[in-house]
């Protein structure tokens, strides 16, 4: 008697390799590494990612193609924010330096969780020294290629 391999459904707990890459190459990707794990429906993926899972069995590989946009919505421009220095001052270390293409993790308001904004440039001028952040997600507004491995599902 052969089993059937469990397949991905919504709220699953998954183990698995995945990359995602856009058209300057890899932003993340797990093979090299330890394997992720994850429960869909938590928001862990986007909706969009998380729907190309549902109903891959165990074992199974898969490489999809998300249009621009797709993946992590398209790029809105008041994500683009000026940060003074004193605040970034107050929220962390004062002797951080930044540069442009640093990624640099928040907390949220909540203290709970923390984001992400990439560094895009930096100024200094009557206004005082301030740092332009896009809190875009990376992928934003890009075609996204998104591989995996699905390992193990629960």
């Amino acid at each position: 008697m052969t089993s059937t391999p469990a397949c991905v459904q919504p709220g699953s707990f998954l183990t698995l390799h995945y990359r995602m890459a856009g058209p300057a190459g890899d932003v993340i990707s797990t093979f090299a590494s330890k394997p992720a794990t994850l429960t869909l429906g938590t928001g862990e993926l986007s909706p969009a990612v998380e729907a190309h899972l549902l109903g891959l069995a165990e074992g199974s590989r898969a490489t999809f193609e998300l249009a621009p946009g797709v993946a992590f919505g398209q790029r809105n421009p008041e994500m683009l924010q000026w940060l003074a220095r004193s605040e970034l001052l107050d929220m962390g270390d004062p002797s951080e330096q930044y540069q442009v293409g640093d990624v640099v993790q928040f907390p949220t308001p909540d203290g709970q969780g923390q984001f992400a904004g990439s560094v895009q440039q930096l100024r200094s001028d009557e206004k005082g020294d301030a740092v332009l952040f896009d809190f875009n997600h990376p992928l934003a507004g890009q075609p996204v290629t998104f591989e995996v491995h699905v390992i193990g599902i629960l």
